[in-house]
């Protein structure tokens, strides 16, 4: 039976071999660097949500607040456990999570060719917004 629970600063390390075995890319010197984690789950411990099945870390989801806007990050499964319910509850975790801190809105970004993401999300009444780009400005590359 899957457990989710509130992810750890201890739990870093699985949760890094968690994305690389999801196949999430991973940037270690910046945004995803052990440092920056930690931090933010001591910042918001209820937005790092981790799926767990006979103690195994098998899944996982980081949810952010900008105070307008809730954002859904780094969702991802074990692919050997993939197809079994347990995104959709990490979603549905996030969401009860964001909700209480007062999102209205949540969003998320996927890539263009990750059509399974995308179909999920579809399926859980998210709407694709085809007016909207995407831009950033990066002071750092691996950020």
């Amino acid at each position: 039976m899957i457990e989710i629970r509130v992810l750890l600063p201890e739990h870093y390390d699985h949760l890094v071999s968690l994305w690389e075995k999801a196949g999430l890319p991973f940037r270690p010197g910046g945004r995803d660097s052990r440092e920056e984690i930690c931090r933010q789950m001591e910042e918001n411990p209820d937005f790092f949500l981790g799926a767990f099945l006979e103690g195994e870390l098998v899944g996982c989801i980081i949810a952010t607040f900008d105070g307008r806007k809730g954002w859904i990050n780094r969702l991802a499964v074990l692919p050997e456990h993939r197809r079994q319910g347990i995104a959709q509850i990490l979603i549905t975790g996030a969401e009860d999570a964001l909700r209480k801190r007062g999102a209205e809105v949540i969003g998320i970004l996927i890539y263009e060719d990750n059509v399974p993401s995308l179909n999920l999300f579809q399926r859980m009444g998210y709407l694709v917004g085809e007016d909207i780009l995407y831009l950033s400005k990066r002071d750092r590359s691996e950020s």
